[in-house]
């Protein structure tokens, strides 16, 4: 179980004990029934409640490792289930209706939905691996061509052929080459895989799907509710930022952002000085399923983000990181639909392109601003006056975004974006809300899932990454693993391996039989962790040293290296700021003896202070009237 359904009726661990949700009270707290002492109620915060774990293991197949077939045939299932996972009533006579719909006995719909409430992603839904016999796709190679050959070449042109023609054209050229004809009902489901915006725009021409399915006066069909359509896109930031140890230049950001379009609310970000890529959109969409709470503290920010939840649909632009497999399977795992803007059609992404400009123009009253033309900048010396590290405008930026602009009015909504959001969640006294999502609760899982993946073999040394070799004794049986390709060739066998740049100090190893991911650490442990960019600013130190062999020691010597002339300079910067303190508190001091001291001298002269005039005469009040 992967998820917590926060809805009534839901059975949840708090405190160790079992509760039933009875009603959800805000955003953060619900009302419960204690399932045995069923008199005794209790409000508790939804952060203290715990999944009801499974009795069984979880079952944990990296995504990458599922071919594109057995992907077809888990979201296949997965349709026929879905009205059955949605409703609490009658279910037994839904799963008749539906087990006779498709032909399917209904014991098989109660194993696919026992599957699914287990694990709660798609891919438990996938067949298992099958070695011989019979594949999933029934057709034979000479069928499949055929059948994609005539669907593109009569019925998805502006001909506009029936299904009915077009099959009966693929049955005749089955024949003519001896092939079984497939049945008329495979043609149809072929064609239900293609999205109805895809077929409008064959068939009917660019215009007429452009007027049917294009948003409208700048809104977005289907953003009804929070987490329905989410955008992202990124930028670089208009901000200089430098070393958090040594203070000096470090370069721009680039920031990654989610929007929910129907809140206006920022979901999740992510700050990186890679340009954008699958790493930076992963992250952002791991920042944004999960709570928000241990973020927050993590930053120091005080307030409140109460977004959580597995959107439904993301729009994204047609970038080659939006178009990765990793991030297709990602959301296909979690039932998401990824969804590109149409060339040439800007409104689809204009949401996010506001924010966008209404976060750098904040950022333009920071010191060390770039500003967003050069204008603007005029003589303003970016780079002298940058004082951020990345860690520090992150903590700046979130509490931005939670304490300001999630609380200021927003024209397009006519309300806040926090308001809208509890709006849609809680609803209103005319119109319900749509309750709280779910809550992921395997995060480990979430975030290896979204992050890229590489393939490395196993050698005796262990796995080599970037110069830096990684080991733990689970890799001792796989040493020199080969494919097995029926064949006196021998391959090489290629595991998948995932790494998180903020940490690099281990990696994660997907066994493909125990189906789990291990941490493997630094074969050498004595190395300290470090992030993917202080690895290359080690290895851009030694290429600049003229090294021609780079080697994990010297990377590390390099680090450590650069490590004490930042601390050296930090150091030598607090000492000199102590020294200038000291200097400004003894030239005070010798200001004021020199104040003190010309005093002395005036006293000494014909002229008396002020003071001493008066202090022959006695003055009485209204003395002079």
């Amino acid at each position: 179980m992967n998820t917590l359904e926060l809805k009534p009726g839901a059975i949840v661990i708090y405190l160790a004990e079992k509760y039933m949700v009875q009603r959800v009270i805000d955003l953060k707290v619900v009302l419960l029934r204690h399932l045995e002492k069923s008199a005794v109620y209790i409000r508790a915060e939804i952060n203290h409640l715990e999944v009801l774990k499974s009795e069984s293991r979880d079952y944990f197949e990296a995504v990458e490792n599922i071919s594109d077939e057995r992907w077809e045939a888990a979201q296949k299932r997965y349709n026929i289930i879905e009205p059955i996972i949605n409703t609490s009533t009658n279910r037994s006579s839904l799963v008749k209706h539906i087990a006779a719909t498709h032909s399917i006995h209904p014991a098989t719909l109660y194993r696919w939905l026992n599957q699914f409430e287990q694990i709660g992603t798609i891919s438990a839904l996938a067949p298992k691996r099958k070695h011989g016999g019979k594949g999933i796709s029934r057709l034979s190679l000479g069928q499949d061509i055929i059948l994609n050959s005539f669907l593109e070449e009569m019925y998805l042109t502006r001909k506009r052929f029936s299904i009915k023609k077009a099959y009966l054209e693929i049955a005749a050229a089955c024949k003519s080459q001896s092939l079984e004809v497939p049945h008329i009902n495979t043609f149809r489901k072929r064609l239900s895989s293609i999205s109805e915006e895809e077929v409008t725009k064959k068939r009917y021409g660019k215009k007429l799907a452009s007027e049917k399915f294009s948003p409208i006066g700048g809104s977005v069909p289907g953003a009804d509710y929070p987490l329905s359509i989410i955008q992202i896109d990124h930028t670089k930031v208009d901000l200089e930022l430098v070393d958090e140890t040594s203070r000096k230049p470090m370069g721009r950001p680039w920031i990654t952002v989610a929007l929910d379009v129907y809140s206006r609310m920022i979901v999740g970000i992510y700050l990186s000085y890679d340009p954008p890529g699958t790493i930076g959109v992963g992250m952002c969409l791991y920042n944004a399923i999960l709570s928000k709470e241990i973020y927050l503290n993590k930053l120091e920010v005080e307030g409140e983000w109460p977004y959580w939840g597995i959107m439904k649909r993301i729009h994204v632009d047609n970038a080659k990181e939006f178009h990765g497999k990793t991030l297709a399977k990602a959301c296909n795992e979690y039932n998401i639909k990824l969804e590109w803007r149409p060339v040439k059609q800007p409104n689809f992404g204009g949401h996010i392109e506001r924010l966008m400009g209404t976060c750098m123009n904040n950022v333009h009253d920071l010191p060390g601003t770039t500003f967003s033309n050069p204008a603007e900048k005029s003589n303003y010396d970016s780079v002298t006056n940058a004082i951020f590290s990345i860690k520090e405008f992150e903590k700046w930026l979130v509490y931005y975004i939670v304490n300001i602009y999630h609380k200021t009015l927003h024209k397009g909504i006519s309300t806040t974006p926090l308001a809208k959001f509890k709006e849609g969640i809680l609803g209103t006294d005319v119109k319900p809300g749509v309750g709280l999502p779910p809550k992921v609760f395997n995060e480990r899982k979430l975030k290896l899932d979204f992050l890229p993946t590489s393939e490395r073999t196993i050698q005796r040394y262990g796995i080599k990454i970037d110069h830096i070799t990684y080991y733990s004794d689970i890799l001792r049986n796989r040493i020199h693993a080969t494919e097995a390709t029926g064949t006196r060739t021998r391959i090489k066998k290629k595991f998948i391996v995932k790494r998180d740049p903020r940490d690099i100090s281990l990696i994660y190893f997907y066994d493909p039989n125990l189906h789990e991911y291990f941490e493997i650490p630094y074969r050498n442990i004595a190395h300290p962790a470090i992030t993917i960019w202080e690895y290359r600013e080690a290895v851009k130190r030694l290429e600049a040293e003229g090294r021609k062999h780079i080697d994990e020691d010297a990377i590390f010597f390099a680090y450590e290296a650069l490590r004490e002339i930042e601390l050296s300079s930090k150091s030598k910067t607090t000492r000199a700021k102590r020294i200038k303190k000291e200097s400004k508190a003894v030239l005070s001091i010798e200001r004021s003896s020199n104040r003190a001291a010309q005093s002395s001298e005036i006293a000494d002269t014909d002229e008396k202070p002020l003071s001493s005039i008066f202090d022959d005469k006695e003055i009485k009040p209204f003395d002079d009237i």
